[in-house]
């Protein structure tokens, strides 16, 4: 995890999702992918690929009604604490 930024519960996703790009890019120059849930869809992922010069991919959820663990996803929802 590189960075955490916790807004009030009326702030949607992809309005937030600015402030954590203008710290990720200060402070990580040479990241070049972001993984987000679909949340960030949207003008989200075209502002940080215009404004900042940043990929943002959107790992999406399975259809099914079952567990399964999707690539990267696991990695930004569940970090370890420990």
């Amino acid at each position: 995890m590189l960075d955490v930024v916790v807004h009030a519960a009326d702030v949607q996703d992809r309005d937030g999702g600015q402030e954590v790009l203008i710290k990720l890019v200060s402070w990580f120059g040479r990241l070049e992918r972001i993984w987000a849930d679909g949340g960030y869809a949207g003008s989200f992922v075209e502002e940080a690929n215009r404004v900042f010069g940043r990929m943002v991919e959107i790992v999406k959820r399975s259809d099914a009604h079952k567990f399964v663990v999707l690539p990267k996803r696991w990695i930004v929802e569940r970090p370890s604490l420990g």
